[in-house]
């Protein structure tokens, strides 16, 4: 009897941690300006200074200074050991003109994007499993005390 009154407390504990473990959790990442802020912008009138009081800076600007700025914000859902996945994005997109004035205001989401895969370049050194000592070590021999002097 004692066996099983040990059994039902250990469910006790355990299942409300097993529960807990199963619900989505969901967190939101980047900032995009809210509805009621976009409508002050104004095309053709708003400038890039004004915009910076009244919206606030973006998280990304185009490559070429001024050429447009880019808010993006995103919401994500982690549930239990499954992989986090993607549930919502915006990109809210203000181009400008060449006297830095509003030309166009675009809103995207995730239903308008498609999935980029993102390369990760990197330079290979060249240098695999060689300790310090052993890279000193032949380097001895290959420079003459003449190749020193000449230079």
């Amino acid at each position: 009897m004692t066996s099983f009154r040990q059994h039902i407390r250990a469910l006790a504990f355990i299942m409300p941690l097993i529960v807990a473990g199963c619900t989505h959790v969901y967190r939101n990442h980047g900032y995009v300006p809210p509805e009621h802020d976009l409508a002050q912008v104004q095309i053709g009138q708003t400038n890039q200074s004004e915009l910076d009081s009244l919206i606030g800076r973006p998280s990304a600007q185009g490559v070429l200074t001024g050429s447009a700025w880019y808010y993006v914000g995103s919401r994500w859902d982690y549930y239990g050991a499954r992989e986090p996945r993607e549930i919502e994005r915006r990109v809210v997109a203000i181009s400008f003109n060449d006297q830095n004035v509003v030309s166009n205001v675009e809103t995207f989401g995730l239903e308008d994007g498609r999935v980029i895969e993102l390369s990760r370049r990197t330079t290979e050194s060249g240098i695999t499993n060689v300790s310090i000592v052993r890279q000193l070590m032949g380097s001895i021999g290959r420079v003459s005390a003449g190749q020193l002097l000449d230079n």
